[in-house]
């Protein structure tokens, strides 16, 4: 996995045309880049990250950032209810505790 300023990519290679083709993982926005070498594929990914952030700054816009750290999940309220509980009972809160929880199972 290539990273830069925070940002991932995944990369494939294309043996019919002899390149690789990469594009930037964890955002909504598609920004890809490819190479015909490492060193190529590695500056590209490189310029394209920049020229992300660069065309957002002019647009007065914020960029994707990768994994903020907030998703929502939908549980059943009786599952809702049980970690709230838990969390309570632990005496920390719900965001805290189900951090906790899956740090464990990862």
């Amino acid at each position: 996995m290539m990273t830069y300023k925070g940002y991932s990519a995944r990369v494939e290679f294309d043996d019919e045309d002899m390149i690789f083709h990469g594009e930037v993982t964890g955002i909504r926005d598609v920004v890809t880049f490819q190479g015909k070498s490492v060193d190529d594929l590695q500056t590209e990914f490189q310029n394209s990250v920049d020229d992300y952030l660069e065309f957002c700054a002019k647009r007065n816009e914020e960029p994707d950032k990768p994994y903020s750290g907030r998703f929502v999940a939908r549980v059943s309220p009786e599952i809702h209810k049980k970690m709230s509980i838990e969390a309570k009972k632990a005496g920390i809160s719900l965001n805290t505790w189900l951090n906790n929880s899956l740090q464990r199972v990862l």
